[in-house]
């Protein structure tokens, strides 16, 4: 049955009129952003079958072509993929902690928590600072493993540069949910804060961001 087959009362839509979206279940609201189904399943059993696969949470960090081969749809999956990062933003302009200005490694962590740390790869960034450690932009450097044969200094500074950053701020997830700093991430610190010791620009901190919380090398001591 299609959902304008439904009395119309029983349509998702014209529930959530009545009373309200908190009355909806997670299969009802989804339904409502993906708008229709196909010739084999209607929104809501569309919305059943995609949340039997994957809950909320974990929907929330599948790539776009992983979406994609779940609702058997790129429009679908681009809507559930813009729906995500609005609810990411959202939380993250809602966290206590955020400042546009950086006072602390506690900060970034509010600043990228919200859209790193479930990820499944690693992504690394930069994010630039003027003199008084405001946020000027941020830049993703890579994405995949952290390795200093892979990373050059050419790639971190440039935005920087072009920025006029006074500092930046290195940043980057652990997909283990584990935010210890390997080796690995102490030998790019060490690489990228000589680098912006040549360059005039200083690295104030390396974050990392686990599923948990947050650590920080602190390079600047």
């Amino acid at each position: 049955m299609k959902v304008r087959e439904m009395p119309w009362f029983e349509r998702p839509g014209a529930r959530l009129k009545r009373k309200g979206a908190e009355s909806l279940s997670d299969a009802e609201l989804l339904a409502i952003v993906l708008w229709r189904g196909d010739q084999r399943e209607n929104a809501i059993d569309l919305s059943h079958r995609v949340l039997a696969s994957c809950n909320l949470p974990k929907l929330s960090v599948l790539s776009l072509a992983e979406l994609q081969d779940l609702v058997h749809d790129e429009v679908k999956a681009l809507k559930l993929v813009a729906m995500f990062e609005v609810l990411r933003r959202t939380e993250q302009v809602r966290q206590k902690g955020f400042s546009a200005k950086i006072t602390c490694a506690e900060d970034v962590y509010h600043h990228f928590a919200a859209r790193l740390a479930d990820k499944k790869k690693e992504y690394f960034y930069a994010l630039l600072l003027d003199t008084k450690n405001r946020i000027i932009a941020e830049e993703l450097i890579s994405v995949g493993l952290l390795d200093a044969s892979l990373i050059h200094p050419r790639e971190v500074f440039a935005s920087a540069i072009k920025n006029h950053a006074k500092a930046i701020i290195l940043v980057h997830n652990h997909p283990s949910g584990e935010c210890t700093p390997s080796p690995q991430d102490e030998k790019v610190t060490e690489m990228l804060r000589s680098a912006g010791d040549v360059l005039g620009i200083n690295v104030l901190d390396h974050v990392i961001i686990g599923q948990q919380g947050f650590a920080n090398m602190d390079v600047e001591k």
